[in-house]
């Protein structure tokens, strides 16, 4: 094996001082080196094969070039594997390594995990939650950029990006609302959580927009699975006045809502409009007709919480945006299971 290229072996070759190439391929501001010699040292670099030393560039700098990435058991979670990647790619724009944890929401190991990360003097961490809610920010990790991901804090100091579940329940009514349904129902979740209150509000405010009343008998919170969507959609389907379509919390619960249907012999769209919330593909491709759904935006929410930690961490506004408490829209999903209403 040959022995390393080195920024002496660089100079001599281009033949100008090994301070000279340091300036250069440490990109160090404010020396003033003509451009002729720039171009020849980095031609000269690449032709050797010369590659920076990272750990001591980073001591120098005192960069890293990492960010830890903490979550609860996102990492562990399919439909969620989006954050992940969306977060990398950004990362690696920028040539940041990530180091994911997963801490299975022990908090024991969680502290442990920070710990080490800290450890490792990591540029900024990444506080990941598997689904959007209020947290607590580790006291751990106050000394060092956080930005929160699908998680925010009631301290509006502490960024974070977010799905904007608001805009997301206006998204899906306002879709039933465009095939011309007037009677739809919400299968709502039970838990009290922010998609629990923020998808009734964009349900409520998209009727309002259309001049159609709020009709609490056509709301049924259940829990937030196939088997709760399926009582809940029975409920509401066995009504005298039953509803022509039905908004559902979760992709999950329209699975029920299926079920449901097929007993009380309703055919999809042609007699019921369902549409869904999440976008989790194998259910939403796997059920027939394909469920029409609003997708949470999680490769985009990877990215965005890198990009607004590199922004905490002094890379330049107008490359990354500023670092805030960030909500991101939730887009339509359109596939089959959405038509004009039947004449009832």
């Amino acid at each position: 094996m040959g022995r390393r290229i080195g920024i002496k072996d660089v100079a001599t070759a281009a033949g100008v001082s090994a301070t000279t190439v340091s300036h250069i391929l440490n990109e160090v501001e404010g020396k003033r080196i003509n451009a002729e010699t720039r171009q020849r040292v980095l031609e000269t670099a690449q032709q050797l094969g010369y590659a920076p030393n990272g750990l001591a560039r980073g001591l120098r700098l005192r960069r890293s070039n990492t960010v830890g990435f903490v979550s609860d058991q996102i990492a562990t979670t399919p439909h969620a594997g989006r954050i992940i990647l969306g977060a990398q790619e950004e990362a690696a724009k920028h040539g940041l390594v990530l180091l994911m944890l997963n801490t299975g929401g022990d908090p024991e190991r969680e502290r442990k995990e920070i710990d080490l990360l800290l450890q490792r003097q990591v540029d900024g961490v990444l506080y990941a939650s598997m689904y959007h809610r209020v947290v607590e920010v580790p006291e751990r990790l106050r000394s060092v950029p956080t930005v929160l991901l699908d998680a925010r804090s009631d301290d509006p100091a502490v960024p974070s990006v977010v799905p904007d579940e608001v805009q997301g329940g206006v998204t899906a009514v306002r879709e039933l609302l465009r095939h011309g349904h007037r009677r739809i129902g919400f299968i709502n979740n039970v838990d009290d959580i922010p998609a629990t209150h923020g998808r009734l509000e964009g349900y409520r405010r998209a009727l309002a927009e259309a001049g159609t009343a709020y009709d609490p008998d056509l709301v049924v919170a259940e829990k937030a699975d196939a088997a709760g969507g399926h009582r809940a959609a029975l409920e509401l389907l066995r009504a005298r006045s039953r509803p022509t379509a039905l908004f559902c919390f979760a992709d999950r619960m329209a699975m029920g809502v299926y079920h449901a249907a097929a007993e009380l012999g309703l055919s999809i769209p042609a007699e019921l409009s369902v549409i869904g919330f999440d976008n989790q593909e194998l259910i939403c491709d796997g059920l027939f007709p394909g469920l029409t759904t609003v997708a949470l935006p999680h490769y985009e929410m990877g990215a965005r919480a890198v990009a607004q930690l590199l922004a905490l961490t002094g890379v330049p506004a107008q490359e990354t945006g500023s670092a805030t408490q960030e909500m991101l829209p939730c887009p339509l999903t359109a596939r089959a299971s959405v038509a004009s209403p039947p004449r009832l």
